[in-house]
């Protein structure tokens, strides 16, 4: 058995753990196995990616066997060296690289567990943002591409099995290169893709309303519109510029920075009351009134109200909303209408917190558009 440490470049690569973890209780897992089924294939390679305590660089380190009886050395070196940390980093490992390591380690008679460790998913964590973030898939190599970051190796790890037999039965440097650089191309790709964490804050922190305003544009039609343009800084830095359209709203943002466009309405909306069979509806006025009141009323001039009558009518300016509603009261142009709006009072347009629980209600809205 081979084992390899390369020391990560730090003039290089920035690695923040601030989303996961302590760095010190932090460690990176990878592996490269002869097949997907733990019960007919074996793990000949794993690398591991942690901070050097010393020197606070990151560290990758990498075990290659050239046998199947080597396996089980392998596995008691990496059982015993993760088990120093508290905290293990991995990219869909609770589907494919835990299990296998778990399962190899049955097989080989080693008691080992991972009970004990804090477990962090990328993939998982990834998988959540995936069409807020136009992926076609969830995948590492993809991830690392919308980061516009760079790998040496261009193998997968299906490609490498092949190579793998080759270099069990014929060793050469060639080949065992091609086998280490993927799976340091892969633990490097880890550390490097942190930064996607970063979008998870448009949902989870705080924003921070720097500027409310209106403006008055011509649409493709030229029909003249109006929209409330809502500035705000993000909790976390993005590591690339982002766009995003749902619900006729525009989102985008750039670094700590970020824009909502929400079309603003200055129509005549309505306000349906909840208990319509308390109230009488006037025809003359094209309006519900409360029974209490309406006993002043002609009885000729009201009539029971209904679910479709059991409405106040108002003209002012009006923003959408989405379930769960975030503000009230809540207006419709009808009753069966399934976009609702709130008013956009005077009293609202000087208060920063509605704006800002506004701008977490639209991403939210966001986040599971489909």
């Amino acid at each position: 058995m081979k084992t390899i440490i390369n020391q990560v470049n730090p003039e290089k690569y920035s690695i923040d753990l601030s989303k996961i973890g302590n760095p010190s209780d932090c460690v990176f897992i990878d592996i490269e196995t002869t097949g997907l089924s733990s019960e007919h294939a074996f793990i000949y390679l794993v690398g591991v990616a942690y901070q050097n305590q010393s020197s606070l660089d990151y560290e990758i380190k990498q075990w290659l066997i050239q046998k199947p009886s080597e396996e089980e050395e392998l596995l008691r070196e990496v059982t015993d060296f993760i088990s120093q940390y508290n905290i293990l980093v991995h990219f869909n490992g609770n589907s494919f690289d835990l299990p296998f390591i778990s399962a190899r380690c049955k097989a080989n008679a080693i008691d080992f567990s991972f009970d004990d460790f804090t477990g962090v998913d990328i993939f998982r964590r990834v998988s959540t943002l995936k069409h807020f973030l136009k992926l076609d898939n969830c995948k590492q190599k993809s991830v690392e591409l919308f980061l516009g970051i760079d790998r040496e190796d261009t193998y997968s790890g299906k490609d490498l099995i092949k190579i793998y037999r080759e270099y069990s039965e014929l060793p050469s440097d060639d080949k065992e290169q091609l086998l280490l650089l993927h799976n340091h191309d892969d633990m490097l790709g880890m550390l490097s893709i942190l930064p996607i964490l970063n979008y998870s804050d448009l949902f989870q922190g705080e924003l921070h309303i720097k500027k409310v305003q209106t403006n008055i544009y011509n649409d493709v039609f030229g029909m003249q519109k109006k929209e409330l343009i809502l500035s705000f800084g993000l909790p976390s830095a993005l590591p690339k510029p982002i766009n995003y359209n749902a619900g006729g709203c525009y989102f985008s943002a750039k670094d700590k920075d970020g824009i909502i466009k929400v079309p603003l309405h200055h129509e005549e909306m309505k306000y349906y009351y909840a208990n319509y069979s308390d109230y009488y509806y006037l025809p003359e006025e094209d309006a519900a009134i409360h029974k209490s009141v309406a006993e002043f009323v002609d009885k000729d001039f009201r009539i029971q109200a209904t679910a479709s009558t059991c409405y106040t009518r108002k003209v002012s300016d009006y923003l959408p909303q989405w379930k769960p509603y975030e503000f009230e009261p809540v207006f419709k142009r009808d009753i069966d209408s399934d976009c609702v709006y709130f008013e956009l009072t005077d009293a609202l347009k000087t208060n920063r917190e509605a704006f800002k629980r506004y701008c977490d209600h639209i991403l939210r809205m966001m986040y599971t558009y489909k």
